[in-house]
This record gives C-alpha cells, sequence and structure tokens, in this order.
C-alpha cells in the first residue's frame, strides 16, 4: 500500500470570509494561517500550497485583550544605524487598519517560499466591502 500525495493540480481552492467584528486579533489570525497552509483539509501535505483564499473583512474592528493596544509594540529597521523605529498597537491601527492583522497572519505562516507564496492568497480589509464577489466566496464560522 503506497501513500496518498496530490499533485498540485489535484488540489483545489476555494475563497473563503473571515469576519473579524468583534473578534480577538489573535483567534482571527490563527483561523486564517490554518485556512491558508490548508490544514482544514484531509490532503494536507506540508510542502504543497493545498489552503484556500482568505478575506478577511472588518479587519478594523477586531480587538486585543488586556492592555495591548497601548503595550504591543511593532519595530521595523530602515538598515542604517540608530534606525530602530516602533509603533503601538493604537497608532497603527489608527494610520493603518488591516497592518496588524496581516502581521499577525504572516507570522504564523512559514518563514521561507511557500509562506510567501501563501501570503499571497490572502486579502485584509478594514471595512466590510471587498472587490471579491466574482469569486463566489463562502463565509468561514469558527
Amino acid at each position: 500500500m503506497k501513500t496518498y500525495v496530490p499533485r498540485q493540480g489535484d488540489i483545489e481552492k476555494k475563497w473563503l470570509i473571515i469576519d473579524a467584528e468583534g473578534k480577538v486579533l489573535g483567534r482571527v489570525a490563527t483561523e486564517a494561517a490554518k485556512i491558508l497552509r490548508g490544514k482544514h483539509k484531509a490532503q494536507y501535505t506540508p510542502h504543497l500550497d493545498c489552503g484556500d483564499h482568505v478575506v478577511i473583512i472588518n479587519a478594523a474592528k477586531a480587538r486585543v485583550t488586556g492592555r495591548k493596544a497601548e503595550a504591543k509594540k511593532y519595530y521595523r529597521h530602515s538598515g542604517y544605524m540608530g534606525g530602530l523605529k516602533e509603533i503601538t498597537y493604537e497608532k497603527l491601527m489608527a494610520k493603518h487598519p488591516t497592518r496588524a492583522m496581516t502581521f499577525a497572519i504572516k507570522g504564523m505562516l512559514p518563514h521561507n517560499k511557500l509562506g510567501r507564496q501563501l501570503a499571497r492568497r490572502m486579502r485584509v480589509y478594514a471595512g466590510a466591502e471587498h472587490p471579491h464577489e466574482a469569486q463566489n466566496p463562502e463565509m468561514h464560522t469558527f
């Protein structure tokens, strides 16, 4: 008996919508990462892109627990000496409401070529509108 390994052409990709309104940021991110990776499918294979497309709406209305709004910090570096910049979650959400969700999901994907390929299948929108009605997306509840 041989082990079944699906080929890239055998995998069907669906479009799923996740509504983040009132839900905790990390919980939404873990569910989205699981769907992008394909772990919800029986034919999951770690080295293949088995996942579905994910559209996250109302990302600006996701919440964080505790004092994370004031205390959580995001860092970036310019590459120059002393070029480390930081911004709090509150300021990041005021300036770029989708970026915190994007960072959370990308951090849960593999940090290699496969992870970058999976991240391209994720779309995050601050409001309830999205331009993907032609793909017939299904609502995903968890």
